[in-house]
């Protein structure tokens, strides 16, 4: 197996997230003609197979997104990466049995929010969290696009870094479920229908979900952008 797991111990938070249930698909289930055709699938499928290298390249395509997805739901750079890799540890050890229900994305960021809500119980209320200053650059690039897909000008007042600053923090005071909504559409290209299945929702309630977020965020970002 690819070497995922994480080289430090583990965080408290970390340990309990781990130690709860996350859902996996098993050979139980029927597997999905569309999710046939995602081509991550195609590579899971490999992986059930036995192919190490397909594994490898799944993670190659998604860590980097997975981190900074966690690092905004958690708050802590360390955690998140730990987070990361224990997500992939269930994809592994899942894939004897895995059965494409859904995309490949889906069901990564399925397990990646049941993994970030357990780990937030055992961090605390959500007050407690703040998001690591010294995130990397896949985080400061889903500020950037958040900038840039929002229509929203940045004043003179306001240099392009300055404002991904200010995006970062309007994001960290959304509710876990509206933050996690537009981290997937916003960022990931989730359509409503993926973002409904990850999150158990209703595509209207992620409608609904998203409104309120863009609400919330341009209320924030408003005296920053023209």
């Amino acid at each position: 197996m690819p070497d995922v797991a994480p080289t430090a111990a583990r965080r408290s938070a970390a340990e309990s997230a781990a130690g709860r249930t996350v859902p996996l698909p098993t050979s139980g289930e029927a597997a999905s003609p569309s999710a046939l055709r995602d081509p991550n699938v195609q590579l899971m499928l490999q992986v059930r197979d036995g192919d190490e290298a397909a594994f490898a390249e799944l993670v190659e395509k998604f860590q980097a997104r997975l981190v900074t997805v966690f690092t905004h739901l958690v708050g802590d750079r360390s955690l998140a990466e730990d987070l990361s890799q224990e997500a992939f540890l269930r994809v592994y050890r899942a894939r004897t049995g895995y059965v494409p229900t859904a995309k490949f994305s889906t069901w990564l960021y399925r397990i990646a929010h049941n993994l970030a809500s357990n780990a937030r119980r055992g961090l605390g209320r959500k007050k407690e969290i703040r998001v690591d200053p010294k995130v990397g650059s896949a985080t400061g690039t889903h500020e950037q696009m958040a900038v840039e897909k929002s229509g929203l000008m940045p004043s003179r007042l306001f240099a392009k870094d300055e404002l991904r600053e200010k995006v970062r923090e309007a994001l960290d005071t959304l509710s876990d479920r509206q933050k996690l909504a537009v981290l997937l559409h916003r960022f990931e290209g989730m359509p409503y229908a993926d973002i409904a299945e990850t999150m158990e929702l209703s595509p209207a309630a992620v409608k609904s979900l998203l409104a309120r977020a863009r609400e919330n965020l341009r209320s924030k970002l408003e005296p920053y952008v023209k």
